[in-house]
């Protein structure tokens, strides 16, 4: 770990940009000189970016069908990845689907055992979530052992079953290219989501035991994708409070009006919308019901989406920066960072203040990305 005192920079503290020293040791914020400095003159110096969901690791893990024979040699380059976009604090968001291939069950256990493996040795601190769907009632009943086995500390229900369809009896969309993607044959995957269909009514209460069991544990839960103000008061009664990516201006007021957490994407704000039409997070964003924002398929979107916000003159930076920083930080329950002041984690990141890219990325201290010119200052 680092121990420094950086002058020169622009810094982004609790109420906006200042020139003052910012000074740690060991690992977390002091509110004193610890002897050494660093001159980041021209430099912007941010808290490191928090992410509360994120699937882009997907294509490291396994970048071609079939190929997911180095697992821990992916999750080193997702950190590598991660680190150059200066997010610090990672939650990798995997699926148990009946979707099978990379959303499957066995290769979900692989993630989870390797990411838990592996985690105490690299610098990003990396976390897992589990995305799980709910028609996978099989599952429930070792579920909550399954996530204390894992370590983790957060989950997601997904509901993607083609219920329209299923019921109508017309054929799924894409049902080729999902069994070939599942290794089965489309008339068995087809089987497979009509047998999940079937027990559409068992669902409700065997979630409603889940939940119950899963709060016990001090588990954080989340919704995904709602639509009605109905239904995210049903999952709010199950004490899931997280509502990620709502897909309606209804479901995202709902959550925000009972005290829930509404979680949207980055890449919604830097495309200027949700590329499948649904709710803007801009929009949600300016309403004031938008808590955190999240990589989602794409990492570099974190930072582009909270310097957006601020560069449009729609937020001020703290407010901004603070949807991929402090916001997210609390989604997960971290009080110790998300935030450079006194007795917080020295995570940050530092960019240049010209172009904006990421220069340099430090969790507790240690680097975890640094490039180019400022290396020099460092070392000198």
């Amino acid at each position: 770990m680092l121990s420094l005192d950086v002058i020169g920079a622009e810094i982004l503290g609790p109420d906006g940009l200042h020139r003052n020293v910012l000074s740690f040791a060991e690992g977390v914020i002091v509110d004193a000189p610890v002897g050494r400095t660093v001159d980041l003159s021209g430099y912007l110096v941010l808290p490191g970016i928090v992410d509360v969901h994120g699937d882009g690791f997907e294509r490291h893990l396994a970048p071609r069908r079939g190929a997911m024979k180095e697992m821990a040699e992916g999750l080193v380059a997702v950190e590598a990845e991660l680190a150059a976009n200066g997010i610090t604090t990672a939650t990798l968001a995997q699926f148990v689907s009946w979707e099978g291939g990379v959303r499957s069950y066995e290769f979900a256990d692989q993630v989870f055992s390797h990411l838990r493996d592996l985690a105490p040795s690299i610098v990003t601190d990396l976390r897992g979530q589990l995305r799980f769907e709910t028609h996978l009632l099989d599952f429930y009943e070792e579920l909550p052992e399954k996530m204390a086995e894992w370590g983790l500390k957060y989950i997601v229900f997904n509901d993607h079953l083609p219920h329209d369809r299923l019921q109508s009896g017309a054929q799924p969309r894409r049902l080729v290219s999902q069994a070939l993607k599942a290794r089965r044959s489309p008339e068995t995957h087809l089987a497979l989501m009509q047998a999940l269909e079937a027990e559409s009514d068992d669902v409700p209460a065997a979630l409603d035991w889940l939940c119950a069991q899963l709060g016990q544990q001090g588990i954080a839960m989340g919704s995904h994708d709602d639509t009605t103000a109905e239904s995210r008061a049903i999952w709010a009664a199950r004490g899931v409070q997280v509502a990620e990516f709502p897909e309606t201006l209804e479901a995202a007021e709902a959550a925000a009006a009972n005290g829930g957490i509404v979680v949207m994407g980055s890449p919604n704000v830097v495309r200027g919308g949700s590329h499948n039409l649904n709710v803007s997070a801009v929009d949600l964003i300016a309403m004031g019901y938008c808590t955190a924002l999240a990589s989602d398929y794409h990492y570099p979107s974190a930072r582009r989406a909270g310097l957006m916000l601020w560069q449009n003159g729609m937020l001020e930076l703290k407010d901004a920066w603070g949807l991929v920083s402090a916001g997210p930080a609390g989604v997960l329950g971290l009080a110790d960072r998300g935030v450079l002041e006194v007795g917080m984690r020295a995570d940050m990141v530092v960019l240049e203040r010209d172009s904006l890219r990421v220069a340099a990325t430090l969790v507790q201290g240690r680097v975890s990305y640094m490039s180019g010119a400022i290396a020099e200052r460092f070392i000198i």
